[in-house]
Formats: structure tokens, C-alpha cells, sequence
């Protein structure tokens, strides 16, 4: 650590009021390796087992966290169960560029910039660490810089985990690509208690206001929203999707890339399937009849994760061949155990935490001072249920078996969580386990990205909340990472579009989560369907094998589907035949489906949107088949 951090910041270019406030600051830490980084977390070197994260609020001291010295790391407990998930309506924008997402001014009344000066003036008070890191990861980042309270390091310790540890003098003279201010009792004195996350994007700096300690929203998702503004400038995309390299037992390999709104089973497509003590796979439970369904595998294809939520698909790494090629924008994973609930559901992921290479950052496990925090020993809310949301965040290098090379993409799956569906009590939750899409229709389901019922990830609003109990859906939006985009909706739609079209060596697939109809699957269908595609391999799928779906928009389904020569329950691959369900229930959720992605198309027809996906769209409100779909886009079999 050092006191004067002249020598690291000289050759970092600030505006003046920034460089104003470390010059005014009572001491500036930059820290000069990890290990001196995560002992701030804890107060210093001299730090007991416990740290509490306080502030001065209106002249009383509020505490915002709690960090625990275990063996293993840093147990980080938020106080309040709010606090303990991103809240999706956190994002403002106080610049002037394009945008489709609330503007400070019209949600406040009045500009940024005396909040902003006010920030400023609070740091300028504050013990101050200081950490650059390039967001994006390591191999294609943009030179950042990060300005937070010392004692809360824990926040800067899990962005620098997140994008990757480096030092000002490795990246030598930079000006920041992006900022990111944290400033947490603001989060009360300005903003009533919420979670708020302010963009202040120029043509050179993306500025990330963070008024809150949950890293979610702004450590986390903020640097995906700076990589977004700057690939919306540049012509790419950052994914929302998690990858993984998939050997079948005949070592043929299928890149296999996961997309869908949060909850959508992005983290899960790159774990192992899960089998019951007896070694069977429980396909799905009937709710109705409470009668399970399982398979007996013998032996499951290997895993090599290649990315896991940010993935880069940035220019120069692509190919050209028809593929989609991709990297990880990220050093290290935000990796949610909500289901892990006992000792050995994931024994590589329990390995990695519990016995890891350096200390990790935990947050909302319940972590007791010297003793290993477990991944499965989740805090409990307020109510007394487990926390929905815990996390760990584990180095990329901690990963069994990771990936580190940018890898082509031969599948892309997208994943819908679903609610129960039956006779007596209908629902949207009628797709089969594996639907084979055009990429028209691919494009379609990224553009709504429908967030389902019960989702982990995030704290819903009351409308929200009241909208998915009753069996609705939300749209989380454009490739899902829509609520991280600062720009517009329809230049995100364009990126997509084309970045879909151009692929066109690419196979499309639809894979439901939770329920098929009246069965509860949880991520089993898309672990099978993950099991099935790989081992076809590069194979073609012939058309006799494929039939349209009952439901246009889920495209075409397998005629039948086998694993070691057994055969899937075809009741599964067409809900409309399970006896609980039926036809008129399996129709009534078509409607619900129709309905809800023709209100939420309709706000992409402006004249800014590509002439192909206005047909595309069109197409959809028409309620077109799947063959119009794929005359527009060709289906890769």
C-alpha cells in the first residue's frame, strides 16, 4: 500500500475535479497485489474476524455490510434482504446520448450534476482505495479505474476478482475508458433506501455512479453496460450467455453457447447433470400424480466451460467460417449456489470453493469467522427461507477443466423458465425439451427474452412480482441483456439481427427450465438436451426427424429423441399429449404466448429498425408459420 499514490496515478489522465478529489483525500491506498487488497477488506492487517461496512446517515451510523474472516475467504452479508439481489429498476442515465432507459432528469427532476459534484465532495472526505483493471477481461479489456470507500474494499476486491488484477504499471499512460465511483450512503440520503446505478457516457468515457454495495448492478453488470455503449459504437455485442466445450464419450466436441433472461439456466449449462444416489437421472416429477421419471445414463459427456454471463463477441476474434466465435469477458465468475443445498450436489464446484487456490469473496453465505464457509449454507432472509440469491465469486482459473482460447460456436441454446402447466389451471409453460429454430425466430425470442415465475436472480417490483404469480411473463429484452444496455432497444435489435444472420452455420435451439407442461424438470431438460445436441455432433438433423410445432413460436420439434437407446417420453417433446394437459390447455398457453410477444414486438416498428426484421416481425404479429420464418433465414440442420 502506499500513501501517496503520485507515482501509480500520475500517468492516469483525470478531469480535474476527479484528480481533486484524490488529491483532497485524507489518504489514497492503491494497492500493490491482491493479498494487501483483501486485507483492507477486513480493516488492514491489523483487522479482527469481523468488519463492519458503516456510514454517517443524517448524523447516525447505518450499517450497509458485514464481512467474516473465514478460512476460505470473505463472508459479505448485507443487513437488508434488499440488498441481497440486483434490483432490475436500479439503472439512470444522466447524459444526453440515445437512450430507451429512464433518464436521471425524469425520474428525479433535476440534473445529475449537482449529485454528481456532491459524490465527488463525499469521496474527497473518504479514506480511498484505488484500483484500475480493464473491463473485459484480460486479453481484449479497456484500461478502467475504479474509486471506493476503503473500508469497503470487499466491493473493490470482487470487481478486481470479476475482471482480473493488474497494475498501473502494466497498463503504463491510459486515459479510462470508464469510471466507476462507489458512493453507498447516498443510497439514503438521496435516493430513499434504493439500490441506484447512474450512466454518465461521453464519446470516450463511460462514468458508472454506483449508490449501493451490492455488486451486482454495478461491479458486476455496470462493466457489462460500459463493454454494451462501447460495442453499440464499434459494431459487436457482448452476450448475455454462459459456453461450455462439450466431449462426448466418442470425443467428438460441440461448442455449445447458452443465452436467456436471468434464471434462464446460463451458470447451469455449464455444470454436470445431476444424478440421484442411485445413479438414475430424474427427468421430471408428474406434479399431478407425483410420479417420477427417470433415465439411466451411463456415462455423460465432459465439461470444459468457456465462458459463463459475459461473453465476448468481439471482432477480433472472429472467423468468418459461419460460427460465432467467443471469449470470456471476465478473469472470474459471480457464480449463484442457490442450488446447492447440501454436501455433494456438485462436487467440482464444492472442491473449488471450499478448498480454493486463494481466498474468495462469499456473499450471503452464512459465514462464521475461522471456520469454511460452505456453499451450501445459504443466509436466511428475513422470513426465515434461504437467501434466493448467494454467490461466490471463483477465479476462471479455479474452474475444472476452463477453456481459455476463443472458442466457435456450433449451437446456440435458449433457455425460457417455465411455469407448471395443467388442465384445471393453464399456463405458457407448453414448450417441449428441445425445439430447433430459424434464426428469424431465434432473433424473435431474444428481442422479448421472457423472464419466468420464481427467478433467483433478482428482486422483482410489486407489479412484476403480481404479474408472474399470476402466471404472466416479463421481457427482460434484446438478448437478455437488454436491462444492462444504456442505448436503444432497436440498435441492440439491429446488432443482434446481424449478428445472427451472418452466422449462419449456426444450429438455434428453444429448452424450457422448471416444468414441461405438468411436469417439474428444474434444468434436467436442459442438461439432456445439452447431452443430445453433442452427441449429434456435427451430424445433420434430416427433416423426417423434425415436425412443427403445435405452437409457431417454438419452431420445430424432434419427432423423437434418444439417449443410450432409450427413448424420451414423447409426451415430453409435445406437452399437448401428457394427460394432464391436453390440447385446450396446450392452446390457451399458445394464446398467452401470441399475446404477450405481439404487445412487446410491436416497440421495435420504428423507422430505425432493420428492414428484415421489420418482415421478421411482421411475420410474428401475423402469427406466421415456422416455414415463413425460415424462407427469410435458412435453417442450419
Amino acid at each position: 500500500m502506499t500513501a501517496d499514490p503520485t507515482l501509480d496515478l500520475s500517468s492516469v489522465h483525470l478531469a480535474r475535479d476527479v484528480r481533486a478529489v484524490l488529491d483532497a483525500s485524507p489518504r489514497v491506498i492503491v494497492p500493490r497485489s491482491r493479498v494487501e487488497l483483501y486485507e483492507l477488506a477486513v480493516g488492514g492487517p491489523d483487522g479482527g474476524p469481523t468488519f463492519a461496512v458503516e456510514y454517517d446517515v443524517d448524523g447516525a451510523p447505518y450499517r450497509e455490510a458485514d464481512v467474516a474472516r473465514c478460512r476460505n475467504g470473505l463472508a459479505v452479508n448485507y443487513p437488508e434482504d434488499y440488498m441481497r439481489r440486483r434490483d432490475p429498476d436500479c439503472m439512470r442515465i444522466a447524459d444526453g446520448l440515445p437512450t430507451d432507459k429512464p433518464r436521471y432528469r425524469d425520474v428525479y427532476g433535476e440534473d445529475f450534476d449537482p449529485v454528481r459534484a456532491q459524490t465527488l465532495a463525499w469521496l474527497a472526505t473518504q479514506e480511498l482505495v484505488v484500483v484500475p483493471f480493464r473491463a473485459g477481461g484480460p486479453a481484449v479489456g479497456y484500461p478502467s479505474l475504479a474509486i471506493c470507500p476503503a473500508n469497503a474494499a470487499f466491493f473493490a476486491l470482487t470487481l478486481v476478482d470479476l475482471q482480473g488484477w493488474v497494475t498501473f504499471e502494466e497498463l503504463g499512460p491510459f486515459d479510462p475508458r470508464s469510471i466507476l465511483y462507489v458512493a453507498p450512503p447516498f443510497r439514503h440520503t438521496r435516493f430513499g433506501g434504493r439500490q441506484v446505478v447512474v450512466h454518465d457516457r461521453s464519446e470516450r468515457l463511460h462514468e458508472v455512479w454506483a449508490y449501493n454495495l451490492y455488486p451486482g448492478p454495478s461491479a458486476k453488470k455496470g462493466v457489462f453496460s460500459v463493454l454494451l455503449d462501447i460495442g453499440e459504437r464499434e459494431g459487436w455485442l457482448t452476450a448475455h450467455a454462459s459456453s461450455v466445450r462439450v466431449t462426448t464419450p466418442y470425443e467428438n466436441e460441440t461448442v455449445i453457447m447458452h443465452e436467456g433472461a436471468s434464471g434462464g439456466g446460463k451458470s447451469e449449462m455449464c455444470q454436470e447433470i445431476r444424478r440421484e444416489d442411485d445413479g438414475r437421472i430424474l427427468v421430471g416429477t408428474n406434479v399431478v400424480r407425483d410420479e417420477p421419471y427417470h433415465l439411466t445414463l451411463g456415462e455423460t459427456s465432459a465439461l470444459a466451460p468457456v465462458t459463463d454471463d459475459m461473453t465476448l463477441c468481439h471482432p477480433s476474434v472472429q472467423r468468418g467460417d459461419g460460427r460465432l466465435t467467443v471469449s470470456d469477458a471476465e478473469a472470474g465468475w459471480f457464480v449463484r449456489v442457490d442450488n446447492l443445498t447440501a454436501y455433494g450436489e456438485d462436487v467440482a464446484l464444492e472442491r473449488a470453493v471450499i478448498e480454493p487456490d486463494q481466498p474468495l469473496v462469499f456473499l450471503s453465505i452464512d459465514g462464521v469467522p475461522g471456520a469454511t464457509a460452505l456453499p451450501w449454507e445459504h443466509t436466511l432472509d428475513s422470513t426465515g427461507r434461504r437467501c434466493p440469491n448467494p454467490r461466490v465469486v471463483i477465479p476462471r482459473s479455479s474452474i475444472k477443466n476452463v477453456v481459455a482460447e476463443p472458442q466457435p460456436v456450433d449451437v446456440r441454446t435458449f433457455g425460457v423458465r417455465m411455469p407448471l402447466c395443467t388442465r384445471d389451471a393453464p399456463t405458457y409453460g407448453i414448450m417441449g425439451m428441445m425445439h430447433v429454430v430459424p434464426p428469424a425466430l431465434a432473433w424473435v425470442w431474444r428481442l422479448i427474452a421472457p423472464r419466468g415465475d420464481k427467478n433467483p436472480s433478482i428482486g422483482e417490483s410489486a407489479d412484476v412480482t403480481a404479474a408472474l404469480a399470476h402466471g404472466g411473463m416479463v421481457a427482460e429484452g434484446v438478448g437478455s441483456y437488454w436491462p444492462f444496455a444504456t442505448g436503444t432497444k432497436v440498435a441492440a435489435a439491429n446488432l443482434l439481427l446481424r449478428q445472427l444472420v451472418e452466422n449462419d452455420r449456426t444450429r438455434y435451439v428453444l429448452t424450457p427450465n422448471q416444468h414441461i407442461g405438468a411436469y417439474h424438470v428444474g434444468f434436467s431438460a436442459e442438461w439432456l438436451t445439452r447431452e443430445y445436441l453433442a452427441r449429434r455432433g456435427a451430424g445433420r438433423i434430416r427433416r423426417e426427424q423434425l415436425a412443427p410445432a403445435r405452437c409457431a413460436l417454438f419452431g420445430y420439434r424432434p419427432t423423437e429423441m434418444k439417449l443410450d437407446g432409450q427413448q424420451i417420453r414423447p409426451t415430453l417433446l409435445q406437452p399437448e399429449y401428457q394427460t394432464h394437459v391436453g390440447p385446450e390447455a396446450y392452446d390457451a398457453g399458445a394464446a398467452v404466448l401470441q399475446g404477450f410477444f405481439a404487445s412487446e414486438l410491436q416497440r421495435f416498428l420504428t423507422d430505425d429498425l432493420d428492414p428484415l426484421g421489420r418482415r421478421i416481425i411482421e411475420m410474428c404479429l401475423a402469427g406466421a408459420p415456422v416455414e415463413a420464418y425460415e424462407e427469410l433465414t435458412p435453417l442450419h440442420l
